[in-house]
């Protein structure tokens, strides 16, 4: 039997590539393996993926996702456009429909919604200055195409070697203080939309102001309103499903009523129908750059690459934090890989390179929210945690027993998030809108939106986003009246000046990076971004914190599920 064995030739093929595994060095054999994990774990859901789309919150989602990601990058963009004189907002609208598409047609987290972000045109305009000020300064998208080539195959050589797992290194104070930054720009861009007015009529720019606040009013309004008692719950749905939209097309229909028309407001920028800046082609041949500036380009493109494994990654966290149910996995390593893709092409044709944003994407997968009633245990909780304290004492009983009787229907008609409508329809459906616009007649329209819209519009979005961040939590419950803070807060737990230096870390972190990107060192930014995970690893834990401090001051960004496509969360005091 033995000599049977030996003899046969398939034996003797199972144990030569037994005896090659085991000879094969073992980081060859972990090479790609995140990808292909995410694929594996991904394929089985992308058939559901396009028939779980059969729902009305995808409708609610397009539509908001689109005027929230288009317009802000336009409206980004126009310093840039400006400047440079190498974009228009074609190369904008082309950029958001070719990240729209690629992410929701073949990755693995269709969620995350990626488009020009305010960084990127930063980081882009800082290239412009430091080339144009060279005496033999090169094409400047020949050389931003080798930027972003250098970028793309240090992003594929990132999914290949598995360095997505660094995000189990990743907590909410990194997020909390990225994010808080990202709703500062936003708010200071929407204050420089408005002051580059003044430079024409003075008139038009008054209406500006006039027009921002409208928009940001009203925009808050209906979101107030859909978080009251007030009307049936489908209307205060519908408000908060479409009031922005509601709020952005009524202020720009407001430039044009009355004296306002006449004060002749300052409207975007918008040039031909798919005609790129200049009238040039739409193919870069940036391989006929100088040898010189080839290298030039490397260190451009590794910063490059530092803001995006930062932000769109953190931007995918977000999009899939622990608050939204979801239940199909995600894909770290994969979509970077696509990003990679993406940043490539955006070299190639000569646009700006899109990566995830923030607030969009966790804006998409709050509007894909599907809300039901809570059980019966989340509503006993909460009534508990909603009724006073028993105070000890004969005169009190009275009252106590009056309290414990009451009880508040609000709390059992009260809706709760029960899943998310998790599918691609909504990314491409927007991507799609973004073409669309390309055409004249829809250009055309684009170009009757006032600048002073566009400037409410970015301070409700960096408004919104602050009240959410955990920063802004942490703040005002400083603040608060401390007899009006329920006791079963967290953050009673922790020692006021624990909660000071950990907030006051967070600020000088933030302040950091502001600082920088407004200085001529604005093109290093990243670095102090990517900073902060080092800074929460290393350095937090030997501040005098407890454990049980850190555990309530900071914690995982997603959930469990979420982070078992990069290894698990790493999350330690």
């Amino acid at each position: 039997m033995e000599e049977q064995a030996r003899e046969s030739p398939g034996s003797s093929t199972l144990l030569q590539n037994a005896a090659a595994t085991r000879e094969t060095p073992s980081f060859l054999r972990k090479l790609g393996a995140g990808i292909i994990s995410d694929v594996r774990a991904r394929a089985p859901w992308y058939f559901s993926d396009w028939t779980d789309a059969w729902n009305y919150r995808v409708v609610p989602a397009t539509a908001l996702i689109f005027f929230a990601n288009v317009l802000p990058g336009i409206a980004f963009s126009l310093d840039l456009i400006e400047t440079t004189q190498q974009y228009t907002v074609a190369e904008v609208l082309i950029s958001s429909f070719m990240a729209a598409f690629v992410f929701s047609v073949f990755g693995a987290q269709p969620l995350t919604i990626a488009g020009v972000t305010g960084p990127v045109t930063v980081f882009n305009k800082t290239i412009y200055d430091i080339i144009n000020k060279q005496p033999d300064a090169p094409n400047y998208l020949h050389f931003v195409g080798w930027v972003y080539f250098w970028a793309a195959i240090i992003h594929w050589v990132t999914a290949i070697l598995n360095w997505c797992n660094f995000l189990k290194y990743v907590t909410l104070f990194s997020c909390d203080t990225f994010g808080f930054y990202v709703s500062w720009v936003y708010l200071q861009y929407g204050v420089q939309v408005i002051t580059r007015q003044f430079s024409g009529d003075f008139e038009g720019a008054l209406v500006g102001i006039i027009l921002a606040i409208l928009m940001l009013v009203t925009s808050f309004l209906f979101q107030c309103l859909s978080e009251t008692t007030l009307f049936h719950r489908h209307i205060r749905r519908f408000l908060s499903d479409y009031g922005m939209p509601i709020s952005l097309i009524a202020a720009s229909g407001m430039a044009y009523w009355g004296r306002f028309s006449a004060s002749n407001p300052t409207m975007l920028p918008v040039g031909s129908a798919f005609q790129a800046a200049n009238g040039r082609a739409w193919l870069v041949k940036f391989w006929e750059l100088d040898g010189k500036w080839v290298g030039i380009a490397l260190p451009f493109g590794i910063i490059l690459w530092i803001l995006f494994f930062f932000d769109h990654n953190v931007s995918s966290l977000i999009a899939q934090g622990s608050q939204f149910p979801l239940r199909k996995p995600p894909g770290f390593h994969y979509d970077f890989f696509l990003l990679g893709i993406t940043t490539f092409i955006a070299g190639l044709i000569g646009v700006p390179a899109p990566n995830g944003l923030i607030p969009q994407a966790p804006i998409h997968t709050a509007s894909l929210l599907v809300m039901g009633k809570p059980s019966q245990k989340n509503i006993d909780e909460e009534e508990q945690i909603t009724r006073p304290p028993s105070q000890s004492g004969n005169d009190s009983n009275g009252v106590v027993i009056k309290m414990e009787k009451s009880f508040d229907y609000s709390i059992s008609r009260r809706e709760a998030p029960i899943a998310v409508v998790e599918q691609r329809v909504s990314n491409l459906a927007q991507g799609s809108l973004c073409l669309v616009l390309l055409t004249g007649p829809f250009l055309h329209i684009l170009g009757l939106v006032p600048r002073g819209v566009l400037a409410g519009l970015f301070w409700f979005m960096g408004a919104n986003a602050l009240k959410g961040n955990g920063i802004t939590i942490k703040l005002l419950y400083l603040i608060r009246d401390k007899t009006l803070t329920s006791p079963d807060d967290p953050l009673r737990k922790v020692r006021k000046s624990r909660l000071l230096m950990f907030v006051a870390v967070q600020l000088v972190a933030f302040g950091a990076t502001f600082v920088v990107t407004q200085s001529i060192a604005a093109i290093g930014f990243p670095v102090i971004i990517l900073l902060l995970v080092p800074l929460r690893t290393y350095v937090i834990p030997r501040l005098p914190f407890t454990q049980e401090e850190l555990s309530i001051l900071d914690g995982p960004t997603a959930s469990p599920f979420t982070m078992e496509s990069v290894g698990g969360s790493l999350h330690t005091a």
